[in-house]
């Protein structure tokens, strides 16, 4: 599952980023309005949490924007203003859930899953594919040709991020800022690594790989050399 956050105080971004993840969770991080919106548009989420203060366009601004563009993932506000008024306009707007600050991050993900739980995709939706290889994000199950592969909860967010981007050279600092939220390149060789682990679980003993290495740039998953 896919999930944006609109978060303008780059500790409590860093934190809920981080809390998700953990919980298998992709996620994609926005300080401004402006950029959420962007993102909101023109990606792929399963779940928005827009803060309400944000700069550029506030958080009500970004859900009725998002609302009118016909984008229908839920949406959770997150908000220090905690007046009946202030959550019924967030409702009103286009928000699912309102959830007051300060909050515990086990209430949050509770009201998460209860969003996503309502906002499923029909199967279809939530099946990725390349070539014979697929990934259903409710199932969390991976299968090559028919053959279950077990991932562990990271390896599952990298490959699903790379199924994603199929056919796109996606670079190291894209999977560190989005899969492990690095926002420099710490000289790690932990991507390194997960690569190697998916590689040797989805292309070892087929005839096909499907992971490739862009030398100088990333890494592709794609048919084809």
């Amino acid at each position: 599952m896919h999930i944006l956050i609109l978060e303008d105080d780059p500790s409590t971004a860093a934190y809920l980023a981080k809390a998700f993840r953990e919980h298998g969770y992709t996620v994609d991080c926005a300080a401004s309005g402006t950029d959420g919106l962007h993102l909101a548009t023109g990606g792929s989420f399963d779940l928005l949490i827009v803060d309400r203060m944000l700069p550029g366009l506030d958080g009500l601004s970004v859900v009725k924007a998002v609302r009118e563009r016909g984008l229908r993932m839920p949406i959770l506000i997150l908000s220090a203003l905690a007046q009946v008024d202030e959550r019924v306009r967030g409702l009103r707007e286009g928000g699912d859930d309102y959830l007051t600050k300060p909050f515990a991050f086990s209430e949050l993900l509770a009201r998460a899953e209860g969003l996503l739980r309502r906002g499923r995709p029909e199967a279809e939706d939530a099946v990725l594919k390349v070539g014979d290889l697929e990934l259903n994000r409710l199932t969390r199950t991976v299968r090559r040709a028919g053959r279950i592969i077990d991932l562990k909860s990271r390896e599952f967010s990298l490959l699903e991020f790379l199924m994603r981007h199929a056919g796109q050279v996606v670079t190291r600092t894209m999977l560190l800022e989005s899969v492990w939220d690095y926002h420099f390149d710490p000289q790690t060789n932990v991507i390194d690594v997960h690569i190697s682990r998916i590689r040797q679980k989805v292309d070892k003993g087929f005839s096909r790989p499907l992971l490739h290495t862009v030398r100088g740039s990333g890494y592709s998953l794609r048919e084809g050399r």
